[in-house]
């Protein structure tokens, strides 16, 4: 559907931020705002970041 272009550094980092952020909202109360965690999750298991696209950054070491 998507070409990939973030990397396995990148995408484990946006994993890892996002579930940090959606844990601090939904187990210790967080602000509302925490919940942009879903996008890092989202393009992290995804693979593809649109902003990434329209800035025409690819960090895969295969570039598709």
């Amino acid at each position: 559907m998507f070409k990939t272009n973030t990397g396995n550094i990148d995408r484990i980092i946006r994993v890892i931020v996002g579930l940090a952020l959606l844990g601090w909202y939904f187990f210790a109360g967080g602000p509302i705002w925490a919940l942009i965690g879903i996008v890092p999750l989202a393009t992290g298991a995804l693979g593809f970041c649109a902003l990434y696209s329209l800035l025409g950054i690819n960090t895969c070491k295969l570039r598709n």
